[in-house]
């Protein structure tokens, strides 16, 4: 586990005992208070306290990451801008793209490819559909003189 990791393993190991030992003590005050000793309410009110603390602890987690995220991130999110101009922000349309340009080219029946095949003529498809083809080979003719 990294550095990070284990700061986030302690944070939450932290918060939950907090919830827990909280928790515990509401449970057993009103144990107390009713009079109650049966072992079998106490280890099920606290499974219920361990498993409502643990997933408190571990929502207030995702939403500190999640908030990080979007403050990191935020010049990056700017919606209305790209929808403004024109632009799409859904994965639908390159998904789409890949699976014109490369799918159909690499999953032909009874084609079988190497790594190194399968990048060249990837390289090779997305160079002719984007009208680079002719760089490409141009490039290529460069190199290949050095």
């Amino acid at each position: 586990m990294d550095g990070a990791g284990k700061k986030t393993a302690a944070a939450i190991h932290q918060e939950v005992t907090r919830e827990v030992n909280q928790l515990l003590g509401r449970v057993f005050a009103q144990r107390r208070k009713e009079a109650r000793t049966d072992l079998e309410a106490v280890e099920s009110a606290l499974r219920t306290a361990l498993h409502q603390a643990g997933a408190a602890a571990l929502n207030q987690l995702l939403a500190r990451k999640c908030s990080d995220y979007i403050k990191r991130n935020h010049h990056r999110m700017r919606y209305a801008e790209f929808h403004a101009q024109g632009l799409c922000t859904s994965t639908g349309v390159v998904e789409a793209g890949c699976k014109v340009a490369i799918g159909t080219r690499l999953k032909r029946s009874g084609l079988h490819w190497t790594s190194r095949g399968a990048n060249a003529i990837i390289a090779l498809r997305c160079c002719k559909l984007s009208g680079r083809f002719e760089d490409f080979w141009e490039r290529r003719a460069v190199r290949r003189a050095a």
